[in-house]
């Protein structure tokens, strides 16, 4: 029985270090980056959404003449939602691209990356953790607003 090069190599795939696999390795890790981007701008998407509903509406309740909702605090929960939505989008995102790029560097694809792990970083992972903070802020921003109100109702 002949074994495939499959079986003498410990990884699970065979790395040649040829100008093809290199490319190869350069669209992947491109596509992680891509892929990090959408997900980027998604979340920034909820995040602003979730915020302007809640500053709409509230401000809409606030005019003068304007009825009374049915569901006063209903646009601050979806609000909420959103915005809690696209910060857990980030955190599970900026994980997800951290294990992918420490998988590219890893094991035997090294040998195609071509450059080193310090000599190729982008912006996107500080941009990414920033929009974190900022989602998270304004998650607190929204639900200490809420409790005040709720306070001064009750």
């Amino acid at each position: 029985m002949a074994s495939s090069s499959i079986d003498s190599v410990p990884g699970r795939f065979e790395v040649k270090a040829t100008a093809s696999d290199h490319f190869s390795w350069l669209r992947t890790r491109l596509s992680i980056e891509r892929t990090m981007m959408s997900w980027v701008r998604t979340a920034s998407a909820l995040i602003g959404f979730g915020f302007t509903i809640v500053q709409f509406f509230d401000r809409m309740q606030q005019m003068p003449g304007a009825a009374a909702a049915y569901f006063p605090h209903a646009p601050r929960y979806l609000g909420l939602s959103l915005i809690f939505c696209g910060v857990m989008a980030l955190v599970i995102s900026i994980w997800e691209y951290h294990w992918g790029l420490r998988y590219l560097w890893g094991g035997n694809f090294a040998v195609i990356a071509g450059v080193t792990r310090e000599g190729k970083q982008t912006p996107l992972l500080a941009v990414a953790i920033l929009l974190a903070c900022i989602g998270t802020f304004a998650f607190f921003a929204v639900v200490l607003r809420l409790a005040k109100r709720l306070r001064r109702e009750t």
